[in-house]
This record gives structure tokens, C-alpha cells and sequence, in this order.
């Protein structure tokens, strides 16, 4: 699964849709080539707009991570941090880049500091739980993705827009992922996307079927769809 940018969307999609000419300062210009996909001129308006706060250098580091430039991100993160020591968004931010690099252990840390501001964002608990999921602390991860769950019902099928506070998505083994996401949604009931990730589990690979006779799946084996799925042969990788 992908990268995405959430929660709070930039200012000027209203404008993007527009097509009445309108001066925009260079903040807004910088947002809406964000919504463009524009990032290297998304940049340069943000700089020409003298980046001397948080937010700026929180959007400059966005528009870096989306070039895939991680260090230059860090860096604006940072920079944001600096700025204002309360910015979880950019505390955030940062951790999603020592994610990118695989450094988990440190990106558990910076998530951990972004919550203990914002405890309430079910994202900085979904990269909390992604991030314990790739050290293969799945107890942990379990606890932080049910805990982004109950803030967040939607969370993780949100497909994301443009925003201030990245959410991470990206693991290696999408098996096993998609297996601990569908036991997450069968103990909260959601049996029918607990159904979706078991299939996306099965079809990519998952062997420990074993697993599929916990009691968080006992509602779930009296479905025909369940039955249906025990039916289909394992993926050969």
C-alpha cells in the first residue's frame, strides 16, 4: 500500500477548481501546485514566500517526500520542528521519512512524540501500528491500529488527498498486513471488510491458515463467503 497525504487539506482546492483567474500569494500558489502534482514549483513558491514558519517548512518537506527526496524532507521537517516544538504534524513527518529509510525502531519514537501531542489523530496511530508491524511486533501494532480504528472507522480505506500529515502505508510482506487487517476488522465486527482482507491475504500469498480458526473468525466461518474462500488454492510464489 501507498504513501498517502491526510487529514487537513490544503487551501486552495477550491481554487484548482475554479477557472476565474485569481491572484493567489505565493503560499496558495504553492498549495495549489501541490494539488497539481507540481511539487518542484510547489518549492519554489513556498520559499519565495519566506519560509519562516512551521507550516511552510512542513509543506516544503511534503513536496520533497512526494520527489522522493527523504533527506531534503527530513531536513524541512526538522526546520518545522525548530520552528514550533509542538508541531506533531511535522514530528509526524519526520518519522514517516526514518520509515521510508527503514530505521523503525527511530520511527516509532518520532510517532510516539507526535501522539504524546496529538493523541487524538488516528493517522500518527496508524504509522505507530505500520511501524510496529514492520519490526514484527504485531501485539503492539494490533493495539495502536485498533486504538486508530476507534478514532477513525475509516481509516484505513481512506485513499487520502492533499494534506499536512503523512500516513503510512507502505509494507514488504502485504500478506501477512492484509491478514492482521482483517483480524483487526473481524474483532470489531466489520465483517465485511474483514472478508476483503482475508481475500487480499489469501491471494497474495498467506499460508497460516491455521491462523483462520481464531476466535476473533467465528462468526465469519458460518458465512458462505468465508466457506468460499477456504475453498480458493494457495498462491504459489
Amino acid at each position: 500500500m501507498k504513501t498517502i497525504l491526510a487529514s487537513v487539506a490544503f487551501s486552495v482546492v477550491a481554487v484548482a477548481q475554479s477557472s476565474a483567474p485569481v491572484k493567489l500569494a505565493p503560499e496558495d500558489r504553492g498549495d495549489l501546485y501541490m494539488v497539481r502534482k507540481m511539487y518542484r514549483e510547489a518549492i519554489d513558491a513556498y520559499r519565495s514566500a519566506g519560509p519562516s514558519s512551521a507550516v511552510l517548512w512542513n509543506k516544503i518537506g511534503i513536496a520533497y517526500h512526494q520527489l522522493g527526496e527523504l533527506e531534503a524532507a527530513r531536513k524541512s521537517y526538522q526546520r518545522a520542528v525548530k520552528l514550533d516544538k509542538k508541531f506533531a504534524d511535522a514530528i509526524n513527518n519526520e518519522g514517516t521519512v526514518f520509515y521510508a529509510q527503514k530505521k523503525y525502531r527511530t520511527a516509532v519514537v518520532r510517532y510516539k512524540k507526535a501522539l504524546s501531542i496529538s493523541p487524538s489523530s488516528a493517522a500518527f496511530w496508524s504509522n505507530l501500528g505500520t511501524a510496529y508491524y514492520a519490526r514484527g511486533n504485531f501485539e503492539e501494532m494490533a493495539k495502536a491500529y485498533t486504538r486508530a480504528l476507534e478514532l477513525n472507522p475509516e481509516i484505513f480505506e481512506a485513499r487520502g488527498s492533499i494534506g499536512t500529515r503523512v500516513q503510512e502505508r507502505n509494507v514488504e510482506d502485504k500478506a501477512r498486513y492484509h491478514y492482521e487487517l482483517a483480524r483487526l476488522y473481524a474483532n470489531a465486527g466489520k465483517n465485511e471488510l474483514a472478508l476483503q482482507y482475508l481475500r487480499k491475504a489469501l491471494e497474495e500469498g498467506f499460508k497460516q491458515r491455521e491462523k483462520l480458526q481464531g476466535k476473533e473468525f467465528a462468526a465469519l466461518r458460518e458465512t458462505q463467503e468465508f466457506k468460499d474462500l477456504m475453498s480458493l488454492e494457495p498462491r504459489v510464489l
